[in-house]
């Protein structure tokens, strides 16, 4: 069985579907999303994390890495990509978390005992659990497994997807989930491949099937200026949602937001916004309009 990597476990979630939720953080995505906010979850491999303004310069992590990949400069330790092996022995001994590992494994039984301590808070709220990424569908056996054993426990489960995946794995994981946050970013499929780097044909057919077997869905359309803030994107993804099978569905707005910035820098990368900036007040307003106007429930944020 393929097992994920897991880079973060949110808990007291409550954007991420009904009630305090536990939200549970999958690495490895199809899409490269140029507005991405968890650009760490995009690889599905670990990778170190390094953030420069808490180094203090003690030079531990020079000192311990057992294959000499870190040296110190006046300014702050930097790893020899080629020499690391991504042991974490640097991240172990930094006394700032200065560097961090992101990704590890756990076994089910291991995220059942997390899982198993946030019950009285999904009791009171009515939460659950959400799987969330990356993309969790990448990992169909692994999600499978983990959504069974919360069913067995009666906890209410919630998959956050892109849908791009086979129609044969969203099916089989719709039988063991009670709510999809499902991300629909445009129906232009050039403009989709510019900014996510795939085709959304198959999530839009993804989509039309999960609506067809019945499945409970909430939408979540990231509303970026500059991409597909303007009327007409509005306009055609208010179309297509209107158009599913199953009537009116709660639509959530997701406001972008630059601050992936620092994450990339952790990551040893740049972030190039490019053409993308926030959604002004207007811009945004109209945006809901379009899909209040076809019945659909708008919510901003969640």
């Amino acid at each position: 069985m393929q097992q994920p990597l897991i880079f973060d476990i949110k808990r007291y979630a409550i954007n991420d579907g009904p009630g305090i939720r536990l939200t549970i953080f999958f690495k490895g995505c199809p899409l490269s999303c140029a507005w991405c906010h968890n650009p760490e979850s995009i690889s599905a491999k670990q990778q170190k994390l390094f953030t420069k303004s808490k180094c203090i310069g003690c030079g531990e992590c020079v000192k311990v890495c057992p294959l000499g990949a870190m040296t110190m400069t006046a300014v702050s330790p930097v790893t020899d990509p080629l020499k690391c092996q991504l042991c974490g022995e640097c991240a172990e001994v930094c006394p700032t978390r200065a560097i961090e590992m992101s990704g590890r494994h756990y076994q089910i039984a291991e995220l059942m005992e997390i899982v198993e301590k946030e019950r009285p808070f999904f009791a009171q709220s009515e939460g659950g659990v959400t799987i969330s990424g990356g993309e969790p569908l990448l990992h169909p056996d692994y999600l499978l497994r983990l959504l069974r054993a919360c069913g067995e426990q009666h906890i209410h489960r919630a998959v956050d997807t892109s849908g791009f995946c086979s129609p044969e794995i969203l099916l089989e994981v719709a039988k063991h989930t009670d709510l999809f946050l499902y991300d629909l970013k445009m129906i232009d499929d050039g403009l989709h491949r510019r900014f996510t780097g795939v085709s959304n044909r198959r999530i839009l057919d993804n989509l039309q099937l999960l609506a067809v077997s019945g499945a409970q869905i909430t939408l979540r359309i990231p509303v970026i200026g500059g991409v597909n803030a303007d009327a007409g994107s509005a306009s055609a993804i208010a179309d297509f949602v209107a158009g599913l099978e199953g009537g009116a569905r709660d639509v959530h707005l997701l406001p972008y937001h630059g601050v992936a910035a620092g994450k990339h820098l952790k990551l040893g990368g740049q972030y190039d916004e490019g053409l993308m900036r926030e959604p002004s007040t207007e811009e945004l307003k109209r945006f809901g309009s379009c899909f209040a106007a076809r019945g659909l429930g708008v919510v901003v944020g969640g």
